[in-house]
Formats: C-alpha cells, sequence, structure tokens
C-alpha cells in the first residue's frame, strides 16, 4: 500500500494507470471514513455511502483531472484537502438524493401544527411605505406573485422590484423596532 504522501501528483494528473492504482488504494480509507461521518445524519444506506465515496473519485479524474490539479501543498497536506473534497462531494451526494417531500398542500391541517389558521394581518402605518413598495409587497405576498410576475406585471424590471422590497422591508424592521422598545 502506497502512503499519499508519495503521491507523485504530475504522474497522477496525466492519467499514468498505475500511480491512480495506488492513490486509490491509499486515499479510499480516509476518504470512506470521511463520507461516512459526513452522510451519518443523513440516513443514507450503505449503498448510498460507498456511491458517494466512488464520486470523490470520479470528481477528482473527471474533466483530465481538472479539480486534482487545483491542489496546492503549499496550501494543505493532501489528506486534509482531500478530506474537504469527500466531504463536499457527500454532502452533494445527500442533497441529490434526498427523498421527495409531500408538497404542503397535501399535508392534513391537524399535521401542520398550526393552532390557528386565522392570523392577523400586519397593519402598516399610513405612509410608512411608498405607493410603490406598498404594491409591490402586496403583489409578492397577497397574491403570491414571483418576482418576474411582479416585474411585468408594473412593467418594471426585476432588479427594481427585488430592490423595492428590501427597501420596504427595512422601513418595516425600522418600524417595527421602534415600537418594541
Amino acid at each position: 500500500m502506497t502512503d499519499l504522501n508519495q503521491t507523485d501528483l504530475r504522474k497522477l494528473s496525466s492519467g499514468d494507470k498505475r500511480t491512480w492504482d495506488n492513490f486509490v488504494t491509499a486515499a479510499a480509507p480516509l476518504i470512506n471514513a470521511v463520507v461516512r461521518r459526513a452522510l451519518s445524519s443523513y440516513r443514507l444506506s450503505e449503498d448510498d455511502v460507498m456511491d458517494a465515496a466512488q464520486d470523490v473519485f470520479v470528481r477528482l479524474c473527471a474533466s483530465e483531472f481538472r479539480l486534482l490539479k487545483t491542489y496546492d501543498p503549499a496550501r494543505a497536506g493532501l489528506s486534509t484537502w482531500l478530506a474537504v473534497v469527500a466531504r463536499s462531494a457527500a454532502i452533494d451526494h445527500a442533497r441529490r438524493r434526498r427523498q421527495a417531500t409531500q408538497p404542503l398542500d397535501d399535508v392534513p391541517e391537524g399535521h401542520l401544527g398550526v393552532e390557528d389558521r386565522h392570523v392577523e394581518k400586519l397593519r402598516i402605518p399610513q405612509g410608512l411605505l411608498t405607493e410603490r413598495q406598498t404594491l409591490v409587497l402586496k403583489c409578492l405576498y397577497d397574491e403570491e406573485k414571483d418576482v418576474a410576475e411582479v416585474a411585468q406585471f408594473l412593467k418594471i424590471d426585476a432588479q427594481t422590484v427585488r430592490s423595492t422590497h428590501h427597501k420596504a422591508l427595512l422601513r418595516l424592521r425600522a418600524h417595527f423596532k421602534e415600537d418594541a422598545q
């Protein structure tokens, strides 16, 4: 078995099969351990954990070893760098594997944990927000339109909708922070 620190990175990233095989043998225990630890809270099967570990090696050699070529020995040891790559790949793998969720509309009301479905609407003092801010908030929250729909409806740029929304929220936060004191 080869030590990771003895790996010839130039030969490895050039695709030398013997160097790659030795690298996999040396790196597999570390990568498997990091992946297993990173996925322990995701409740995935053993096959999923092994697939995630395999994904690490695939990432390392993909696109002519592009990721592997980014390793800089001046910044970290190879085992440290591999652990970071393995953890990142494992979490990405788990996110892709997440189980399907049930749409909120299909969940019975009793399971939502909401005590009172009649939530009082926020009363915004007259003149606190501009007309445009009020209209943007109404479209986004009351009518549940997305930013693109609001922009099209108001005939303005989507970035203007986001900016107006942000400024309105800042004003509301400032106003209600003062009221709380």
